[in-house]
């Protein structure tokens, strides 16, 4: 640890060495601090720097100018003031303790004196590591190198006292576990359970933020299971915990909850497919797809159990809870569409669909396409080898199928053979209702048989028109 720590320093260099003593030529200390030097120890690098200072905020803002390329003081009210050296993002944030009135969503901040004292409002033992600049002195006051060995959560003191001080660290207790891979200590989920109510006085964008790190982590599962565990999902996302109620129709798994969180680890399998990082879109919608099982559950004189239009349902939910968490409108509609579109695939049978219907399949998905079959094939999470393979068998012919049309067809860009402005003149009409009929028209025709051609397409809005207007 101590091996990682020097490498990352040495790397570092360039910006803490100056930095360090810039702020000590000026009679002030400075310090690495927080994810930077938790990282450092783990190996990890960074390019987003913290660091904390016994400046105030424009006596470092004064020491910044002449060193930074660019620098931005957003966070001024908070004590911070931010820069940018080069590829370097840097936060520098004067020693503070914050807390929350009961009442209020937003913390109330004070200055600091002295590092051990800023460390220890920090959230959890691990972040409150620091390395004294220029000197590189690790600060440890918490025990958070002995905490990060033995891969724990731990509040530096109490939880209540943490928590009580910000309760947004309930759920970033979670989104750590789903980071790292590390065990909560069980006081803490002791306190997440008994103080769960207090989330409620945080603003619902800086829990969407928190939602949005979990889910993205490399071990979301972990994360979501300990906000359903300890009663915070039901107040953030209680459609999650909803699920475990409900056992999914083939009593294959133990309950939806379950098959849920697989599904969403499936889809974590296959977002290599979109070509980048992980993807938030992909990701909760999985989580989502089944939220409208309890909503729809019927049972049946046989001891069936239905969930019939669970998709529809759960695409209505997906967008009030989205909406609720104040996600982009781009971002609810492409969640939305996959929960509504989940189950389109299995009206695929063993391959019975026309080209028609292959094409309204691409239409409908659009450019969540990709996405889409991801979250298909991620959710056969049968124990039934041959069923498996036989679904993904069946998924793969549509896949080689829709291929072959978007080859032949453009099938990412299907429109009418005719635009607006063609059916107007042929028709001898102006803007109006009738021609967005006509476009409408020509374009299930244009899903039923394919590209027309200009010359049949015109013929066809020709027959429909003369049989429209003698109806």
């Amino acid at each position: 640890m101590q091996r990682s720590v020097a490498e990352e320093l040495d790397r570092l260099a360039p910006v803490i060495d100056e930095l360090g003593r810039r702020f000590a030529d000026a009679g002030h200390e400075l310090a690495l601090v927080g994810g930077p030097v938790r990282d450092a120890m783990l190996g990890r690098h960074h390019h987003d720097l913290d660091f904390t200072t016994s400046a105030r905020p424009e006596q470092t803002e004064r020491l910044l100018h002449g060193w930074a390329d660019a620098l931005w003081d957003v966070g001024r009210d908070f004590g911070t003031i931010g820069c940018r050296r080069g590829d370097w993002q840097v936060e520098i944030t004067t020693y503070r303790a914050e807390s929350y009135d009961p009442t209020s969503r937003k913390p109330e901040v004070s200055y600091g004196d002295d590092l051990v004292g800023d460390l220890g409002r920090r959230d959890f033992t691990v972040n409150a590591m620091a390395v004294r600049l220029p000197s590189r002195e690790i600060e440890d006051p918490y025990g958070g190198v002995v905490d990060l060995a033995h891969r724990v959560i731990r509040t530096p003191g109490t939880p209540e006292d943490s928590f009580s001080d910000d309760p947004l660290r309930m759920m970033r207790a979670a989104r750590f576990a789903a980071q790292l891979g590390f065990e909560v200590d069980p006081g803490v989920v002791a306190a997440m359970s008994a103080m769960a109510e207090r989330i409620d006085i945080i603003s619902a964008e800086r829990v969407r933020d928190e939602l949005v790190k979990l889910v993205c982590a490399p071990w979301p599962r972990r994360g979501l299971a300990l906000l359903v565990e300890t009663g915070l999902a039901q107040r953030v996302l209680p459609e999650l915990p909803a699920l475990a109620l409900e056992r999914d129709e083939h009593h294959r798994h133990k309950d939806v909850y379950e098959h849920t969180l697989t599904v969403l680890e499936q889809a974590i399998d296959l977002e290599h497919r979109l070509g980048g990082g992980p993807d938030f879109v992909s990701r909760f919608a999985a989580l989502m797809h089944d939220v409208g099982k309890p909503r729809t559950r019927r049972f049946l004189d046989d001891g069936t159990v239905t969930f019939h239009h669970h998709d529809v349902v759960g695409a209505k939910l997906t967008r009030k809870r989205m909406k609720a968490l104040r996600f982009s409108n781009d971002e609810i509609d492409a969640v939305s569409s996959l929960v509504e579109l989940h189950l389109r695939f299995h009206g695929y049978g063993s391959g019975e669909w026309t080209d028609s219907a292959v094409r309204r399949y691409v239409r409908d998905a659009g450019d969540q396409l990709e996405r889409l079959h991801i979250l298909t094939r991620a959710d056969c999470t049968t124990r039934n080898k041959r069923k498996a393979d036989r679904l993904r068998r069946t998924y793969d012919d549509l896949e080689a199928r829709i291929a072959v049309l978007a080859e032949q067809e453009e099938l990412a860009a299907i429109r009418p053979d005719l635009d607006g402005n063609q059916i107007m003149e042929v028709l001898g009409l102006g803007p109006g209702r009738e021609v967005g009929e006509a476009y409408r028209h020509l374009l299930e025709l244009r899903m039923d048989h394919g590209p027309l051609g200009e010359e049949r397409a015109t013929d066809e809005l020709r027959a429909w028109w003369a049989a429209r207007s003698a109806d």
